[in-house]
C-alpha cells in the first residue's frame, strides 16, 4: 500500500466532519492526492501532517463556497448520511459522537475556522501550535477560535444515549410505531418540544419547514404508513455511528431517519430523502 493510501481513511474522516458531505469529502481527498503527487519530488518530513494540512485548507475553501450555495437549497439542509460499522465498544461509542448527524448539524452553526479548529483539536487531537501551522494562523488566534466554538457547542450540545443498544431500542420502537401508524405510541417516545427536520433538496417530497411539538411530530410520522407504497420496508442500520431507520422501496434506499435521544426519549428526528445523499447507505 502506498503512503497516500495509508492515510486515505484518515483524510476522509477529517474532510467528512469538516464538510458534512461524503461526496465533497471524496473530492477533497482526491485533490489532496493530486497535490501529494505534485509534491512527491520534495522532501516531506511527515506525510500525515502534510496531507492533513492540505485537506484542512481545501475544506476551509469548500466550506466558504458551501455556505453561500446552501442559501438556495430547497428546504432544510442535513449532512449526508454514511453507513458505519456496528460496534458497541465504549471507545467506539465515544468516537461515534463526533460523526453523528446531530453533532454535524451543530457544527453548521460555527464559522469555517471555528469548525476546523474544534475538530482538529477536540476530535483529531492536534495541539494549538500544530493547528496554527495547518491553518496558517497564530496559536493565540486558534485558542480564541476554540474557546468560542466550545461555548457554542456546550450551550447546544446534542444528547446521546448511554449505549448504542439503548439507542437501538428507541429507534426500533420508533420504527415500529411509524410502520404501524401508531400515533399514540409515537407520542410516548417523544419529548414535548421535539422537532423534526426533513431534507428532500427539492428532489423528493419532504416537509419544507421543521415540524415542532410532540403531537405534530407524532401525527406527521404516524401518517406515513398511509402513504407507504407496495414494496416498502424498514430496518435498523448503523448510520453515522448510531442505529437509524432506513426505509427502502423495492430494495432501493428511499429515506434515512435518524433520531437524537438521551436513551429515554427522542428529542429530534432528522430524515434524509434527497436521493443525491443516499448512495452511502
Amino acid at each position: 500500500m502506498g503512503t497516500f493510501e495509508e492515510h486515505r481513511r484518515y483524510l476522509f474522516a477529517i474532510a467528512y466532519r469538516m464538510l458534512g458531505s461524503a461526496a465533497d469529502a471524496d473530492d477533497m481527498v482526491q485533490e489532496a492526492y493530486v497535490r501529494w503527487e505534485a509534491a512527491a519530488a520534495t522532501e516531506i518530513r511527515s506525510p500525515r501532517a502534510f496531507l492533513a494540512t492540505v485537506v484542512s485548507r481545501l475544506c476551509l475553501d469548500r466550506l466558504k463556497d458551501a455556505h453561500a450555495s446552501r442559501v438556495d437549497y430547497v428546504g432544510p439542509w442535513l449532512p449526508e448520511p454514511i453507513r458505519t460499522e456496528a460496534d458497541d465498544a465504549p471507545d467506539v461509542v465515544a468516537a461515534a459522537e463526533s460523526i453523528s448527524q446531530a453533532f454535524l448539524v451543530l457544527l453548521e452553526s460555527l464559522t469555517p475556522l471555528e469548525r476546523a479548529v474544534h475538530l482538529l483539536h477536540e476530535v483529531f487531537d492536534y495541539s494549538h501550535d500544530e493547528i496554527a501551522g495547518i491553518l496558517d494562523r497564530d496559536a493565540a488566534t486558534c485558542r480564541k477560535l476554540l474557546e468560542r466554538a466550545r461555548k457554542d457547542i456546550v450551550a447546544r450540545r446534542p444528547r446521546f444515549a448511554p449505549s448504542k443498544e439503548t439507542h437501538r431500542a428507541l429507534v426500533g420502537g420508533f420504527a415500529a410505531a411509524v410502520v404501524n401508524g401508531d400515533v399514540a405510541a409515537l407520542e410516548r417516545l417523544l419529548v414535548e418540544d421535539v422537532h423534526a427536520v426533513s431534507d428532500g433538496g427539492g428532489k423528493a417530497s419532504a416537509a419544507r419547514k421543521p415540524v415542532v411539538g410532540r403531537a405534530a411530530v407524532a401525527k406527521f410520522y404516524g401518517g406515513l404508513a398511509r402513504l407507504a407504497v407496495d414494496g416498502s420496508s424498514a430496518d435498523i442500520v448503523e448510520v453515522n455511528g448510531w442505529p437509524a431507520m432506513v426505509v427502502r422501496v423495492n430494495g432501493a434506499v428511499f429515506a434515512v431517519i435518524q433520531v437524537e435521544t438521551d436513551g429515554a426519549a427522542i428529542y429530534a428526528v432528522r430524515s434524509t430523502l434527497n436521493p443525491d445523499k443516499l448512495s452511502r447507505i
